[in-house]
Parts: C-alpha cells; structure tokens; sequence
C-alpha cells in the first residue's frame, strides 16, 4: 500500500521519470525542478524592490547556486544535448522503430493522392467480402436443400405430405436475401468498371506525356547527330588536306582528256569508256572509290512506332505536278523526289523543309534511288545521273543565287541554306531510251530502259559492263519451248506501259518485269534468264524480293506474292485499280493502286486496310483526294507521293 501511495505521488511520478529521463534525453524531473525553482526565484528577486537588502542577498545565493549548477559537466553535457536535440529526434524518441516503420509505408505524396478516384460505390470493401462470402453459404445450402426437396417430392409422389407455409416461407426469405446479396454485388461490379476507366485514362495521359519525353529526346539526338556529322566531316577533312594539294592539277588534266575524246565525234566512246575511276572527279588521295562521308545516324528514331497505325506525321507540299518518284534513306532522315514539273528536290524529312534541288538532267525523272548518301537518278533524256548528298555546303543567304530560291513569289521556296552544286558525281550516258529503272547495291548498278535493254554498270569505273537484251531473251525461251506454254495466246504487251517496270539486283541474282507480264530472273554471270515466272495478265509495274519471297504489282490489278523456292504463287489479292507502286517490310505490304489512299495488307493476319489523305472522305458528300502514284515504306514509315504533288508521311 505504501508503495502504491509513493507511486501515486509527484515524488514517485519523478522517480519513474528519473530512471527514464525526459524525452530520452537524460534530464530527470528533479534536475528540471531544482532549476525551476532557481529560475523563479530569481525572477522574483528581479522583479521585487530594488532598494531592500533581503533580496538582493537572496538574488546573490540564487546567481552563485545557478553558476554552480551550470559548472558541473553533467548537467553541462544534458543542457548541451537538450539544446543540440531537432524536434523529429525528440518525436522519434518518444516512437518506437516499428511503429515509425508502419507510419513510413502509409505515408504518400501528395503526387499519389491527387489522382485517386472518387469512391462511387455506397457498399464497403467488408460488405463485399460478406456478400461473396454468403454466397458460398448459400450455395453450399441450396444444394442440401435440392436434395432435401427431391427427397419430399419423392416422398410426396409416394403419398407424402406437401411442405409446410413456414418452410415456404423461410424459403422465400432466404431468395430474398440472395437477391439483396446479388444487387450489392453488381454495384460492386460496376464500381470496379469505373475504377477501371479512370486508371485506362490515366495511363493515356501518362502515355502522351512519356510520348513528348520521347520526341524531346529524339529532337535533341538529331542535334547531337548533326554536331557529330560536322565534326567528323571536318576531321576528314583536315587530314584530307595534305594529298589533296598535288592532285589538283592531275584531276582535271585526266577528264579533259575525256572530254576531247567525247569531243572528237565518237559517241560510243563517250558513252562507254572511261578511263579511270569516275570519283577521281571528288579530291581524295586515292584513286579507289570516294570514301563517303557518312551522314547515317548513329541510333534510329523510334517515336512513329508507338503512334496508331494510319496517323499523319507530315504533310508537304512538295511539286507541282504529279510525282513520279521518290525514296528516302530512313526514318525522319533524307528524301529525294522527283515530279513531272522537271524538278528533283531533296528533303529533310525532321524538319519538314527542302534542302535543294538536284539539277542537270533535261527531262524528268522517272526512277531514282537513295542509299546511304549515294542518289541514282534515271530520266526521261535516257541518262543517269550519279548524286553525293554528303557534299551539300551551308553557305549565306547573300551568296546563293540558287533560281528557284531567288523568286520570292515562289510558294515552296525557303530561306536558302546549302547549295547543291558540288553533289553531282558522274553521268550514265549509254540508253537509247527513256530510263524507267534503275537499281543499285555497292558498285553494281543495273537500269532498264524503253530501249527493251537492261544495262549493268560497274560505279567504280563509270562504264556499261553488260547489256542484256530482253526481247532476245523472250526469243530464245520461245524458241526453246520454256515460255510458250505460260504465254497466253493473243497476249500483246500494252504500248502505254513502260516495258521495263522495274528492277532489283543483289550480287549475281536479277530480279525483272516488263510489259508482257514475264518476272524474268537473270544470272549475271552469265547473262541468261534463270527462271520465268508467268502469272500476271497485264505489264509489271512494281517488284521486291527478299530472302523467300518475290511481291510484284501489275496493271492488270493484282499483287502476287511468289515463292522463289519453288517458282510457285505463294498468295495473290486484287484491288479495282492498277497498281503503280508497292513496297513491303518485315510486317506490311503497301501498294498506290489509283486511288486516294494507300492499301495495306498485313502479313502476318491477312488484314486489308487503308492509310492515307482519302481515309473517311466521302465523295457524295465533297471533292475527294488526289490519287496516290508512289510509296516507299521502311521500318512502319510509309511515305506516299500523289497526282497533284503533294507527299505525305504517315505510320505504318
């Protein structure tokens, strides 16, 4: 008793703070109360008469008692530690390591906490629980009861007694209830759907924010790309100088002779000979080919992949008349287009602007290529046309007195910015004929031409090497009987059509269709066709061929899908127009086939769909787009070129 009474008391309230001390930090109730009673007194005495003795004396023993206090080094060391001590250590002290853990894991932002969705359901998360719970009771009761009720219907057919009101009736609570219990449960349903839809909006706003991240970072890789480009070209450059000085008279003095030969009346020569390699024409300390300057990019963009299939990424007013044809390298990366109004213009496909013109041919441009920095460019004045775009200069606005940059009243021209001068390499003159294709893999470049010829070109020497001659061909197959018993009897190759259509090579292996509707695949190692593959029923306008498969598109409306394995039709689809263009990738295959759209077929589903300017205009209801004439597709980047020269880029 004495001891609960000690407890009780202030006295043993301080003995239990003491052991502990205050706040954890060692201070017990006595220390403070001693230095309570110091501090009071001597604010009494302060405070109190100043004229009487008593207090000053009483002031003097509290100030000698509090100098006391404050000498030994314990209390020193406590004050010191009381005063050094943050309000989180003194909250913490009174805390214990699982309960600051506990309060740790429930905190959130308020990031967090500014997006949770408003709580729309008026039943609990426990009520829920009880609900689905009840309902395995009541499952497990129904099926008792269904056997119990099957026992008294037997019973009843024997003679037995019906159920009794109290049964039915505790029967038709308990049906009850369960309806109760299923009316929460679809209120639950429904909440979760709705919680559903805000975490699917919020992920869309999430998604378009990490979707500008991603075109912030590809913006800049662009500059950090063109940084690089220029300081590698100057690098080059500089250890370019020192060979160059002692070539500078040699170069010239070799092509005069060239020019003179062409000069003294001899066309064939000037058609097919040459005597050193065409890029002695670019300073460079070797007479092998130019080592190009490369301006690929070091990692390829990626933001066109994560749009909707069919979304616009540019739209750009690019000629005057219709396009004829056009290729880029990759991705966001280098154009070049070429259109009925004589023009070939070069673009740069990030920024959305013209780089400038490709000038020097005299009629336009049925066929070109762009691979890496290297244009092949086929015309209608029956050349072909060798283009650098790593040579493209940045000079001022005041020196360039480019024509097409010098009319102001010009609706496509821009702030001039490079020059295209010094690009041009080397012309292909051996063709009689418009040039309406061409193809070309390291230093073999192979053309077609309404001469009815195919002509192979070695790049390093400048000079025709080959000439395959198609209606020979077709005659010796006829002759030998392979292609008389595909060719249709009657069958006449259309005079409108380009007679050679289209062309691609890789090392010996040429792949070519022509206006008769013959695939021809040539060894060009020996000049004779390999294999003649029979199918289509009008001229061969479009062909690409990989490692399996060979896709051709024709005027007769169709595109076929080839196995080069056995020379068989692997798949084949009609569209209501003639195709003019088509191009594939690993995923799709698209094709122009005269209208405002581009047809997209998928590979690995077989769906058809539409891309394009026409997708969702009606022409009952306004004026349609211009049809499509020309694809190029790489990588799900699909440009087309129109009728009224117009060129989009879109996501494939």
């Amino acid at each position: 008793m004495e001891k609960h009474r000690r407890d009780e008391s202030p006295s043993g309230l301080s003995d239990i703070i003491e052991q502990d001390g205050l706040l954890g930090t060692g201070l017990t109730s006595r220390h403070i109360e001693a230095f309570g009673r110091k501090v009071t007194s001597t604010a009494g005495h302060l405070m109190g008469p100043s004229g009487d003795s008593t207090n000053n004396a009483h002031y003097h023993n509290a100030m000698v008692g509090i100098h006391r206090e404050l000498r030994r080094p314990n209390t020193q060391r406590k004050v010191f530690s009381l005063t050094q001590t943050t309000p989180t250590d003194l909250v913490r002290s009174k805390l214990s390591t699982s309960e600051i853990q506990s309060r740790a894991v429930c905190a959130l932002p308020d990031e967090l906490l500014a997006n949770i969705p408003d709580d729309s359901s008026s039943y609990s998360l426990f009520e829920g629980f009880q609900v689905s719970q009840e309902d395995r009771e009541y499952r497990k009761s129904h099926r008792r009861r269904t056997s119990k009720n099957k026992q008294l219907e037997d019973g009843k057919s024997a003679g037995g007694l019906p159920s009794s009101p109290d049964g039915l009736k505790k029967e038709r609570e308990t049906h009850n209830r369960r309806l109760e219990m299923m009316g929460v449960r679809k209120n639950m349903c429904s909440s979760e759907i709705h919680d559903i839809d805000n975490k699917i909006a919020n992920l869309h706003n999430m998604r378009k924010i990490v979707l500008d991240r991603l075109a912030g970072l590809e913006m800049d890789e662009a500059e950090l790309e063109n940084e690089l480009t220029e300081i590698d070209n100057k690098l080059e450059d500089i250890q370019e100088e020192p060979p160059e000085t002692p070539k500078t008279v040699d170069t010239p003095r070799t092509f005069e002779t060239s020019d003179n030969s062409s000069a003294s009346g001899d066309p064939a020569m000037d058609a097919s000979f040459m005597s050193e390699s065409i890029y002695q024409k670019l300073p460079s300390a070797s007479p092998k080919p130019i080592k190009h300057k490369s301006t690929r990019k070091r990692s390829m963009p990626v933001l066109h992949e994560h749009f909707e299939p069919g979304s616009m990424i540019k739209e750009i007013e690019a000629h005057t008349d219709m396009v004829t044809a056009m290729d880029f390298d990759y991705p966001f990366g280098t154009m070049v287009s070429a259109a009925l109004d004589d023009t070939v213009r070069v673009w740069d496909l990030n920024a959305g602007r013209s780089i400038g013109f490709l000038e020097g041919h005299h009629a336009s441009v049925r066929c070109l290529q762009v691979e890496d920095n290297i244009v092949a460019t086929g015309s209608m004045d029956a050349s072909i046309k060798l283009w650098d775009l790593s040579r493209v200069r940045t000079v001022s606005r005041s020196s360039h007195t480019g024509r097409h940059e010098e009319d102001e009243d010009d609706v496509f021209s821009s702030p001039p910015s490079t020059t295209m001068e010094d690009c041009f390499v080397h012309s292909l003159d051996a063709h009689v004929a418009e040039v309406t294709a061409l193809h070309f893999r390291k230093n073999t470049l192979i053309s077609g031409s309404s001469d009815k010829t195919l002509r192979q070109w070695d790049l390093e020497k400048g000079r025709c090497v080959q000439t395959l001659d198609v209606l020979w061909a077709a005659a010796q197959a006829t002759s030998l009987g392979t292609e008389s018993q595909w060719r249709p009897t009657g069958r006449t190759p259309d005079a409108s059509a380009d007679f050679v259509g289209a062309v691609q090579c890789f090392d010996a292996a040429l792949a070519c269709g022509t206006a008769d509707g013959m695939i021809r695949l040539w060894d060009l190692r020996s000049g004779q066709v390999h294999r003649s593959l029979v199918g289509h029923t009008g001229p061969v306008t479009c062909l690409q061929f990989d490692d399996v498969h060979l896709v051709t598109g024709s005027s007769d409306r169709s595109i076929r899908i080839w196995d080069l394995r056995t020379g068989s039709i692997f798949d084949a689809y009609a569209y209501d127009k003639p195709i003019t263009s088509m191009m594939f990738d690993a995923r799709r295959i698209v094709a122009a086939a005269g209208e405002n759209v581009v047809k997209v077929y998928d590979k690995a589903d077989g769906r058809h769909w539409d891309c394009g300017p026409g997708v969702g205009i009606d022409d009952e209801q306004g004026p349609s787009s211009p049809n499509v004439e020309r694809v190029r597709l790489k990588d799900g980047y699909l440009v087309e070129g129109r009728k009224d020269g117009f060129i989009g880029a879109w996501t494939c």
